[in-house]
């Protein structure tokens, strides 16, 4: 589990420059599944796998020409779990989901990882899934899965969500006002949440990566229309998108040296923001 196969490793950070996250990540192995982490906790930049184009890199959201910062939510400063995605997963946008009765925001399934460890961004881990909440945004289902990092040196005390309610007391009830608070900042009203914001269990969770998953299957196999999604991979031998190592390394090449300017983050994302209810 801890060792990377060579598709792993040519999608991996490198020294110079952050490589593309691709769909040629495997899923999960022996109940263990991997994450990619897109936003390490306390920080704010918005980062997210970009979809739609080659191989799927880790890239910073641009709104109106200006990169995107989530605002530090009195009393949090910026994300507070390590935030990232589950390979090999889709919520499909075509799809009316049965519990939220709403359609799949066409990412990855998120996951949000409470162990002690800030993570990397572009990090791969493996993660015990622990439990879900299962937010609506902006009338699109957007599932988040509660999971714990396993060479965390508390992983084996953590075996489902009750062990989070016990063991974190007031962790979950952060998770749900953060996300439904997040976007207010940015003059969008609340979020809410299916099952009146209540976290389902560990098999509920698993349930829900697995139909994800399935959906990936489908998308990545030309069996549906991903409308833009770049679905190029290394390893999936049935998807008419697989293409050769060297090819993909190529791709990773090309791509210009990090920003140096982008680096520097803007004096105003360390401004506290109050929300004041009416």
């Amino acid at each position: 589990m801890n060792s990377l196969t060579l598709e792993e490793i040519v999608h991996a950070p490198s020294k110079n420059k952050l490589a593309p996250v691709t769909i040629s990540l495997s899923l999960f192995f022996q109940d263990v599944f991997h994450m990619v982490v897109e936003v390490p906790r306390w920080s704010n930049a918005k980062m997210e796998i970009a979809t739609k184009d080659p191989l799927n890199p880790i890239k910073q959201d641009v709104k109106k020409g200006k990169l995107r910062y989530v605002a530090n939510l009195f009393p949090y400063k910026g994300y507070i779990w390590n935030y990232g995605a589950i390979p090999q997963t889709w919520e499909d946008p075509g799809h009316n989901d049965e519990h939220t009765g709403c359609c799949g925001d066409n990412d990855p399934i998120d996951v949000c990882e409470i162990g002690s460890k800030v993570c990397a961004r572009g990090e791969i881990i493996g993660v015990k899934v622990l439990g879900i909440l299962a937010m609506i945004d902006e009338g699109e289902t957007d599932w988040k899965v509660i999971a714990i990092n396993v060479d965390d040196p508390d992983a084996a005390n953590y075996n489902d969500i009750n062990d989070v309610k016990r063991l974190k007391p007031g962790y979950l009830e952060a998770t749900v006002d953060w996300f439904r608070r997040y976007k207010v900042p940015d003059g969008k009203p609340e979020n809410e949440f299916a099952f009146n914001a209540e976290f389902k269990d560990k098999d509920f969770a698993i349930d829900i990566i697995k139909s994800t998953h399935d959906h990936w299957k489908a998308l990545v196999t030309k069996k549906t229309n991903g409308k833009g999604i770049s679905c190029m991979n290394t390893t999936v031998s049935e998807s008419p998108f697989k293409c050769d190592p060297d090819a993909a390394r190529a791709i990773v090449d090309a791509l210009p040296p990090p920003c140096e300017s982008a680096c520097t983050v803007p004096t105003d994302v360390d401004k506290w923001f109050h929300h004041q209810k009416n």
